[in-house]
């Protein structure tokens, strides 16, 4: 692969420009207080290496015309513009002259398109933020009954600045609440969003040309796939910015987008990861230090400044204002408190407990292990050191210490657990089923690896669930899919992600050598998970066998909800024998019990209850701009988020104290898994 890029490389001669001088001259970009952004002289290449790339190698298959033209014009203005509050419905129109022909311009090389368009919207950035002078001159009517739409990704943009005008006046007002209901009056809240806008105004002046070029190569890589993207040099150093590597934070990997400061990863086992309120793609706008700081806002700041305004010495609290990522950015920010720590290494590890449960009169020591990741470390293991630390090694280990205490019941949390090593999946299932498959793997070139657990035999073969919610994706559905193929242990929880794709990172240096310079990385993905019956993970994730109360729809969050997501599909089954331990009749007996306990505990009808609650808020397209429906809903959604974060299992020596039936009563998720496998134990027992 890489000798033929780099021969297809070497044969390029010419590249073709459109100078844009027409547009500069008929749209009037001012260019005497802005610095005028340009190709650099190595986009040229990287753009070509990355056509290459995509073409040739992407599981997509897809050709470079005028269908993938259009969809790259429309994803750019989107990207630049989600919420359509900065173009003008004229300026889409003026560029529409060049919507079938990106795929050429893009295949030469040409990236005078994107650097035109970019033009465009700083001016209209700009505009916005003068505009704001006028909004701030006059306290807002917050007695009005008015709404802002705050999904807008449908809407048409806006004929006219006035129209523009009026739509940012909601926007600003909408913003305003948010300060006012902090308790801020008037004179406040206008010094604190005149500093916001002018850290805002402050990057739009330091846009560079490496921002461009990573907007433009998204727009381009997410016509593939929503699990492909480019990281120029800069955002390639930033995605590797480790918080969990400084000496105490959070526990998160940062990422800028634009004016935003973007969550990339959560560290398994740090302070954010247990936590599980702040999750990947959420965007943090602003931080505050301790329980009564104010916050600070940090939309337009740069990478570093906003990470150290997060890290902090252990045991100090740091709040976050945070916008979901599967939300508008104009929606209501949430407030995330999180305790500062140490991260350490072993608390990304699994870690396990046994908590006594009583069902049905009687008392079973269930063993509980939570993995927050599939972990190895291939450098010691290649080094042929016996100890190597991995998945599998650590839970055959925490088995074994259980079986010892005498344990009736395992239960495998895998909630918030994200993926990880295909390996380790593939070793931990064969701890719980005899030899056979565990996972296909459908190529680029439509070959088909079938993966195994060649080791005969059980190591653990009493009563076994696995509890998963929303965000346990990639190797957890290929492990908990395969546990419930074999019929081998019950799945309960949320249904999963739906992430049935495989990515690899590529410097896009290997195949430049020749540019003396650092250069940027596309993430490409390259092949398709199926389970053991040919069914794909992705989009459908892995059902669970009784469904607990959840507030997202498969369809609404998740890999269903991400544009362009490679579809369902299923190829041939692999020959594997079942062994049958959940039958039919002991499924339909735990969903009778399960509807009882629905009707009867306390912790689950509660939580039904604000999950029903939290769905209708899900729903809702627009906010109410008047200060007394907005208190109303505050305090509802104060109350829902004391009772809906869920509590997490540890062996920290502080929680150990705690009595297992308060633990319980903060994470009924857990609870009921354990009620479940408790009936499921006295039922196969």
């Amino acid at each position: 692969m890489n000798k033929l890029l780099v021969v297809l490389f070497s044969l390029l001669v010419g590249w073709g420009y459109w100078d844009g001088s027409d547009l500069v001259q008929e749209k009037g970009i001012q260019t005497d207080s802005l610095l005028v952004l340009e190709p650099k002289d190595e986009h040229t290449g990287e753009t070509f290496v990355i056509v290459n790339l995509l073409t040739r190698f992407h599981y997509k298959k897809r050709d470079f015309n005028d269908s993938l033209s259009s969809e790259v014009f429309d994803k750019y203005f989107n990207l630049l513009d989600p919420n359509h509050s900065y173009f003008l419905q004229s300026d889409l129109e003026y560029f529409d002259r060049y919507r079938y022909q990106l795929d050429n311009s893009l295949q030469e090389g040409n990236l005078d398109f994107a650097y035109q368009v970019f033009s465009i919207y700083r001016e209209r950035s700009l505009e916005r933020l003068d505009y704001l002078e006028e909004l701030f001159s006059k306290e807002f009517d917050f007695t009005i009954k008015e709404e802002l739409i705050v999904d807008r990704e449908d809407w048409q943009h806006a004929q006219t600045r006035e129209d523009l005008n009026e739509l940012w006046r909601k926007i600003v007002k909408n913003q305003s609440i948010s300060y006012k209901l902090a308790g801020k009056e008037w004179n406040e809240i206008v010094e604190s969003l005149s500093k916001r806008y002018e850290r805002v105004r402050k990057s739009i002046y330091q846009y560079n040309s490496e921002d461009v070029f990573q907007a433009y190569m998204n727009a381009l890589t997410s016509t593939f796939d929503p699990h492909t993207d480019y990281f120029s040099p800069i955002a390639k150093e930033n995605f590797q910015i480790d918080m969990s590597q400084s000496l105490e934070g959070i526990g998160a990997r940062l990422t800028q987008q634009l004016d935003y400061t973007k969550v990339a990863e959560i560290i398994p086992g740090g302070p954010a990861y247990k936590n599980k309120r702040l999750q990947k793609d959420d965007k943090i706008i602003g931080v505050a230090q301790g329980d009564d700081g104010s916050f600070e806002d940090v939309i337009g700041w740069r990478i570093d400044d906003v990470v150290q305004k997060i890290r902090g010495p252990k045991g100090s609290v740091v709040r976050l204002q945070v916008l979901k990522g599967s939300e508008d950015i104009n929606s209501l920010p949430d407030t995330i408190r999180i305790v500062r720590d140490k991260i350490k290494l072993e608390e990304s590890v699994a870690q396990s407990v046994i908590i006594p449960i009583t069902e049905g009169g009687r008392t079973f020591n269930m063993g509980v292990i939570t993995i927050p990741q599939f972990y190895i470390d291939f450098e010691e293991m290649h080094k042929g050191n016996k100890d190597y630390t991995s998945t599998t090694r650590d839970v055959r280990r925490l088995i074994t210490d259980m079986k010892k205490q005498g344990i009736d019941g395992l239960l495998i949390d895998l909630r918030y657990n994200g993926g990880g090593s295909l390996q380790e999946a593939i070793e931990l299932t064969g701890l719980f089923i005899d030899e056979g498959p565990v996972v296909q793997v459908k190529n680029s070139d439509n070959s088909v690896d079938i993966l195994k657990d060649e080791e005969a035999g059980l190591f653990y073969d009493g009563p076994l669930a696995v509890l998963t919610n929303r965000y346990s994706a990639s190797a957890s559905e290929i492990f908990s899919g395969a546990i419930q193929d074999y019929k081998r242990g019950i799945i309960l929880g949320e249904n999963t992600f739906g992430k049935g794709t495989v990515q690899n990172l590529i410097d896009l240096d290997r195949y430049m050598k020749q540019m003396d310079i650092e250069l940027g990385q596309l993430k490409m993905t390259l092949a398709k998970f199926y389970r053991v019956t040919g069914s794909s993970t992705q989009h459908l994730g892995v059902a669970p066998d009784i469904t607990f109360p959840t507030p997202y729809e498969n369809e609404s969050f998740g890999e269903s909800d991400m544009p362009n997501a490679l579809p369902w599909d299923e190829i041939s089954t692999s020959i594997y024998s079942p062994s049958n331990v959940i039958s039919e009749e002991l499924l339909a007996s735990l969903s009778e019990l399960y509807q009882k306990h629905l009707k009867t505990d306390e912790d689950l009808i509660e939580l039904s209850k604000e999950v029903e609650k939290m769905k209708r808020d899900r729903n809702k397209k627009s906010v109410s701009l008047n200060f007394e429906v907005r208190s109303q809903d505050a305090e509802r959604q104060g109350q829902l988020d004391t009772i809906i974060d869920e509590g997490e299992v540890t062996t920290s020596e502080d929680e150990d104290k705690e009595d297992d039936g308060e633990k319980l009563s903060e994470d009924p998720y857990l609870k009921e898994g354990l009620k479940l496998l408790a009936a499921m134990t006295f039922k196969v027992g």
